[in-house]
Formats: structure tokens, sequence, C-alpha cells
């Protein structure tokens, strides 16, 4: 296996669907509560998403490359922990839309009564490869009876394990999970040998060597069908702030094209140096050539019906939800439709 990128590119505890129907509950059902959705600046949007550096670094480049200014707006962003957090936020109405988060979690709140809706995709390929340290492990069938570093069970680095191992008929059972945490805990339990192998981001993918490392699965390639990333909102902002949430899609929308394209690479790399200063900027290098790949990115936004029903029956097959919901129920694409129209 090449070292270098190429050119082109479980089931979660009760406790954890508990909490996630708890915070919706807290924050209503029905996505009512006192808001920006409701209340705002016609021209605000206040924007919601998970803290990785992937995500850092596209915030960072959406305004030094002023995109919103462009679609008339103006945008507030916070940055959470967690998933549930962002479902929360949507439902009270503290913030308007999600646009950089997996949407896993989106599936079962709804199924429960969340009244939220996926509205575009976002990072559709997986950003992440399986790495091992043994040199005895070079494949999914060497996984078997050993251990696999992830974050908790059912969130995005055990969920994408499982759907990996299942491709490969390896069943959840065959090996040992430890929660290790982040993307970057997991690389370095791995490197450390604290772990037989894992998911990390192709941030490191370059620097195989320096840790001792290999990639025995690139996930982008393994799992095509699984949707890494998508944008999300309240059946109430949709009601309230269409407009809002189409400018805002419409200006990531620009973003996707643009780091798509060739012409990006210095304005990445030094948003990427600004938003995570403490970073090598090999990391930076790798994850743009990544995002060079087609189909890395939604530049068209749209999310096919065919990519939210796998996700919703890989819930199912993992006991979140208990079936696949109508399209219609959980999406709605006429604002992502609207947002390329504006482009």
């Amino acid at each position: 296996m090449s070292k270098g990128l190429p050119e082109h590119f479980a089931r979660p505890s009760r406790r954890t669907v508990l909490k996630l129907g708890a915070l919706a509950s807290v924050a209503g059902l029905t996505g009512c509560g006192p808001n920006a959705a409701g209340a705002g600046d016609a021209k605000a949007v206040t924007i919601v998403n998970t803290g990785s550096n992937s995500t850092l670094v596209l915030q960072e480049l959406l305004q030094a490359q002023n995109y919103f200014s462009t679609v008339d707006l103006t945008a507030k962003t916070q940055n959470v922990s967690d998933g549930s957090k962002l479902i929360a936020s949507l439902l009270n109405g503290s913030n308007d839309l999600t646009l950089l988060s997996g949407f896993g979690q989106v599936l079962p709140a709804i199924e429960k009564g969340a009244k939220l809706k996926i509205v575009s995709g976002s990072g559709l390929l997986l950003a992440h490869a399986v790495y091992a340290k043994s040199e005895s492990v070079k494949s999914a069938e060497d996984l078997v009876g050993k251990t696999i570093g992830t974050g908790p069970v059912g969130a995005l680095l055990h969920q994408i394990m499982v759907a990996f191992l299942a491709k490969k008929g390896i069943k959840p059972e065959q090996v040992k999970f430890v929660n290790i945490g982040s993307s970057a805990d997991v690389f370095k339990a791995i490197a450390a040998g604290k772990v037989d192998a894992g998911p990390s981001l192709v941030d490191v993918y370059d620097e195989q060597d320096k840790f001792g490392v290999h990639a025995i699965a690139e996930l982008w390639k393994e799992l095509p069908e699984y949707t890494y990333q998508g944008a999300y909102t309240s059946d109430s902002a949709i009601s309230k702030r269409r407009d809002v949430l189409v400018r805002s899609l419409a200006a990531y929308a620009k973003l996707f094209r643009y780091i798509s394209s060739p012409e990006s690479k210095d304005a990445y790399l030094k948003a990427y140096q600004k938003a995570v200063p403490s970073s090598d900027p090999k990391e930076a290098g790798s994850l743009w050539t990544f995002a060079q790949q087609p189909g890395a990115y939604a530049v068209d936004l749209v999310l096919d019906e065919k990519r939210i029903k796998y996700m919703q029956e890989l819930n199912v097959s993992q006991g979140v939800q208990s079936k696949v919901l109508p399209f219609d129920q959980v999406a709605d694409m006429s604002i992502a439709s609207d947002a390329v129209k504006m482009l």
C-alpha cells in the first residue's frame, strides 16, 4: 500500500439513546422554544457544529473567503463537543442550523418525535482510514480476536468500524472494542501499541512511517455509501427562517466547491494554520489532498434517498431505530435545491 494519499482520492447504549430523548424533550420536541429561529435578525444565522480540526479549518476558510457576505448574511458559529448538544440547541431554538456533523443520531431522534429534518449533505466520504501497528495485521480478516480502539458505543468511530467489519463478514463480537475517545486519541493508542487497530482521520495518513503504523483500509473506498456529514435543522426553523437556511447552504456550497478545486490549496493551508496553530503542517496537506478527490464534499448539496436509507438501515441493524422511516419524514432537500439555484 502506498504511504501517500491517492491523487483522487453498534449499537449505542440504552443510556445514550435515553439521553438523546431526554434532551429532545427538554428542548421541546416541537422545536418551538424562545429562539433565534423565530425572533432573530432576518440577515443573521446562528450555526452550531462539532469541533474537530477539519471543521474548524472549514469555518475559518469560510470566513476568510467572505462567503456569507456574498449571500447577504452574517453568521455566528458555535462549536460543541457532541451530537446530543447539537440536537438540543436546534430544538430549543438557540441555533438555526448544523452544517458539519454526522447525522446518524438525528434519525432515531426523529423516530422518537423530534421535529428535525436533514436538509443537505456536507462531507460525503469518510475521511478516515483503519490503522494498525503490528505487521501481522494487514487486512480486516486479521482483526478477528484483536482489540480495536474507537469512541463510545454508537458514536461515529464505533459505528463506522461496525459497518466496515460487517461488510467483511465479521461480527462485532469477534473483536474487542475499547473506548479510547476521539480520532486523535485512537491514533495515539495505536502508535503506542495499546490497541491493535482503529479508525482515525487522514490528517496522519502521510506520516505513517513516522509513527510506525500502516493503514489496512481506506474507509472512503470501503464504505463510500456511508455519509460522513450533513446539515440538519428544526421544522420550526424551516417554517420561520427558510430564506436564511437557503442562503446559509449556498455559502457552504461555495466553500465545498472551492476546497474541491486545486486553487484552494494555499488558502486552505493558511486557514488550517490559523485554526489549529499547534498542528503539523503535513496534517493540513493530507486533509486538503483528501478534499481533492471527486465526491469528497457535496458540491451540489442534495443527499439522495439511497444515502439516507443506508444510514437508517445501519441504525436498524444496530438496534438504534426500529424501522426505516419515509424519506419525507426525515429529510427536506428542497432547501438545498434552492440554495444551488442561488449559485
